[in-house]
């Protein structure tokens, strides 16, 4: 099925819903952390492959998160890039308009884990057609310290969102974001994954937009619970290198694997907005082995594997 729409209808619901999405997510974790995002409003310029305009709100240094990204951008260009229409290829070349929040939450305390949610609407027009729309988007949790708690009420949301769409979504989406989120070159689940789906239409233009709403919407349900039980947890140096060597995963799929990240890049984006979802410190260990009874040991051989949680 095609879902053709209205351009100018969907990018106003579009739009309005999702800067209010950011301005509610920023809001309330500036709240729980005691310090402010720094919003930084940025416009391509006359002349550049891609326009459009965009806000990045960032939160440094804070008490419970070292860096905390979460950006909303609306862009428009001539052609769309190969990883946008890997899936499409009758739309190769065609031009297109995207909009769409994405974040990347890094904890100070290695117990905290970090989250990265995005949902996104993409039209492209054909030089044969009217205009096509579609819908991504999801959340997923990478741990560092596994608590099997934590892990099913993620997911529960998660499934709580999707239900009334349909009982297939959950199951499909939380498969999806399972095999994206995956190192192929290590053979390791980045996390315990979440719900991911991308070029998603099925339901309508309304159906499908009432989706990504219910997923963006329930971010800060299936998140902040979690860093208020784990954010003031003590730990040490150990917790601590652990944490920054696992940060050296998620670094390796975001510039590798990740398509979001090579749409933005492809297509002309804002560099500095798209690689805000970076940890400001990481590290790299060369065959790194722990203790099999060990907590870290337990992380990658009990929680990055692929399992049904709810």
């Amino acid at each position: 099925m095609t879902l053709t729409v209205s351009s100018e209808k969907t990018a106003d619901a579009g739009r309005t819903f999702l800067l209010g999405l950011q301005q509610r997510i920023t809001s309330a974790v500036a709240a729980l952390d005691g310090h402010s995002f720094v919003s930084d409003a940025w416009e391509k310029a006359p002349g550049e492959a891609l326009q459009g305009h965009g806000v990045t709100q960032i939160l440094e240094q804070g008490r419970v998160f070292e860096r905390a990204g979460c950006g909303f951008s609306q862009v428009r260009g001539a052609s769309l890039p190969p990883s946008a229409t890997q899936h499409r290829p009758e739309l190769a070349g065609a031009p297109f308009e995207a909009m769409g929040v994405s974040l990347v939450f890094h904890p100070r305390n290695p117990y905290v884990p970090t989250v990265h949610m995005n949902v996104r609407m993409l039209t492209a027009t054909p030089t044969s057609g009217e205009p096509v729309c579609w819908f991504g988007g999801g959340m997923d949790l990478t741990p560092f310290y596994a608590f099997e708690e934590d892990a099913v009420h993620f997911h529960q949301v998660c499934k709580d969102a999707l239900t009334p769409f349909g009982d297939d979504k959950y199951p499909r989406f939380k498969t999806w974001c399972d095999e994206y989120f995956y190192l192929k070159h290590r053979q390791e689940q980045r996390g315990i994954g979440g719900v991911f789906f991308d070029d998603f239409q099925e339901l309508g233009f309304e159906g499908s937009f009432a989706m990504m709403q219910s997923v963006a919407n329930a971010f800060l349900t299936a998140y902040l619970p979690i860093v208020e039980r784990r954010m003031d947890t003590p730990h040490g140096q150990t917790e601590r290198d652990f944490q920054l060597y696992r940060r050296g995963r998620y670094v390796e799929f975001n510039l590798v694997w990740d398509r979001g990240t090579h749409f933005g890049l492809q297509s002309g984006g804002r560099t500095e907005s798209i690689l805000m979802s970076m940890p400001p410190l990481t590290s790299w260990s060369y065959r790194r082995e722990d203790p099999p009874e060990s907590p870290e040991a337990a992380l990658t051989r009990d929680f990055l594997v692929r399992r049904d949680w709810v």
